[in-house]
């Protein structure tokens, strides 16, 4: 008897011991499960991949006062004031890297020009525009920037990451300034590593 007793006790603080164990696995897996909510991939913007991750102009141009645009096309045609229209989407590797380029434009330009970055997804779809609409100069490719003089006539056309020198010798021609080799050098200053400035 007293052996038997004795086995009992042994089986049940085993069968109390083995109880513990579960219990102390299983919470140890909720807890786990629990803090897993917590643990997440730390979302990194990058300008060298496809991905959304906000307004492009707001995180790599550093340069929030792009979007929305100050004037409507129509009305920059009315005023007669040049116009660059800059057609993008905010999960392109190339339109994240050339949204610094229309930093810089906006940087010399943006006083006297209208400069309007235009997202695509905004663009009605019609079948046909007229030249007060933005959709009327979209071609179907991003980066698209297209300069219009005064008198509203398209004096630039270009696709992809067009280099920012190209756009300024076109907009220097718009408003009768010096060419680039007649003017005074201008070197770049670095603030940060996407953006950049002219200095003398």
């Amino acid at each position: 008897m007293i052996f038997s007793s004795l086995e009992l006790q042994n089986t049940n603080n085993n069968n109390r011991l083995k109880y513990l164990i579960r219990l102390a696995v299983l919470g140890l897996l909720l807890l786990l499960a629990s803090l897993s909510c917590f643990w997440s991939a730390p979302a990194w913007a990058g300008i060298n991949d496809d991905k959304y991750e906000g307004n492009i102009f707001i995180l790599y141009a550093g340069n929030g006062s792009l979007v929305p645009p100050r004037l409507s096309l129509k009305q920059s045609l009315e005023r007669e004031m040049p116009t660059v229209l800059v057609y993008y989407v905010d999960d392109s590797k190339d339109c994240k890297q050339f949204s610094v380029v229309v930093s810089r434009i906006q940087e010399f330009y943006g006083r006297a020009a209208n400069i309007m970055p235009i997202t695509i997804d905004s663009l009605d779809i019609k079948a046909n525009y007229t030249p007060q609409e933005p959709g009327f100069y979209y071609e179907g490719a991003v980066p698209q920037t297209v300069i219009l003089n005064q008198q509203g006539k398209v004096v630039f056309n270009g696709k992809g990451q067009v280099k920012y020198e190209a756009i300024d010798d076109v907009l220097r021609e718009v408003f009768n300034l010096l060419p680039r080799a007649e003017s005074e050098t201008l070197k770049v200053r670095t603030f940060n590593e996407f953006n950049s400035e002219l200095v003398e």
